[in-house]
């Protein structure tokens, strides 16, 4: 079994194409992720060097046609396909995902497939290049899209012997896109993974922003609440919003009872705790 979601990557007013389209590069094959660069295939590209060559596709796609959309241009598409925890090996999942990939895009586009093995549910991140392998013309993104990615991967699943889900129900606390995989997570739940990734190499709530910083979120710390906003998010996220273990009192609480420093009794402060070491 598993779920899937596609969307379009932009370029932001404040990066170059050439860095954009390198950021999602490193993200995907990141070697701690993908067993050193092991669970990396590739095809109309060399993984080593997609995102100068997905650039100089864009640069000869300008030549050849004379168009330019600027900032708005799409980069690159990113569908992400999360498997059943222990359902498929890493090695299976990866193929399963260049066979994904080359079915859908039939072909004409490179792409990256990285299958990351850093959770418990092994997952693929393929990243295909907008412009055509031809440079003549780009990937057109079609209405419903998301369904076609996840028909296609279900089909492989049912080949590989896998499960699949059988009319499927949105649970609870989201809606039917979110859990069928035709729609990305929300940002609060976005961020509540990103502060999962990044909380436990931390050892002060400022390494902690300073990590987010680095994750790409914009930081306020200047207010009586933390407010963190994503690239591409219109409207900032409150971080007491988030709830559960992923309030700033909650972190502030956790590290603190971890280490012996706060009474469990005691509810944390965190305007008071904002500037210590946890």
């Amino acid at each position: 079994m598993a779920t899937t979601w596609i969307k379009s990557l932009h370029v932001k007013k404040d990066r170059s194409k050439a860095k954009a389209i390198s950021a999602i590069i490193d993200y995907v094959e990141n070697p701690d992720k993908t067993d050193n660069g092991k669970l990396i295939s590739s095809y109309g590209c060399d993984s080593r060097s997609a995102d100068e060559e997905f650039y100089m596709s864009k640069r000869e796609y300008e030549d050849i046609t004379g168009r330019s959309q600027g900032w708005r241009d799409v980069l690159a598409y990113h569908i992400r396909q999360s498997f059943k925890p222990g359902e498929v090996d890493a090695e299976t999942a990866n193929k399963i995902g260049y066979e994904l990939a080359m079915s859908f895009t039939k072909g004409n586009n490179a792409f990256v497939v990285a299958t990351h093995i850093d959770k418990a549910h092994i997952h693929n991140h393929i990243i295909f290049n907008s412009t055509a392998l031809s440079c003549d013309k780009k990937f057109n993104d079609f209405k419903r899209s998301g369904k076609a990615v996840r028909r296609i991967s279900d089909l492989l699943c049912v080949e590989h012997g896998l499960s699949i889900i059988e009319n499927p129900k949105p649970s609870k606390g989201k809606n039917y896109g979110e859990w069928l995989g035709d729609k990305e997570p929300s940002w609060q739940e976005k961020l509540r993974q990103k502060i999962d990734e990044v909380l436990p190499a931390c050892s002060s709530f400022e390494d902690f922003l300073a990590a987010m910083k680095a994750a790409g979120y914009k930081v306020n710390d200047k207010r009586k609440h933390i407010t963190l906003l994503a690239p591409g998010q219109t409207k900032p996220t409150r971080l007491n919003t988030l709830r559960g273990d992923h309030t700033e009192e909650a972190i502030y609480a956790k590290e603190y009872r971890a280490s012996g420093l706060l009474n469990r009794s005691k509810k944390p402060c965190p305007l008071a705790l904002r500037n210590s070491a946890f």
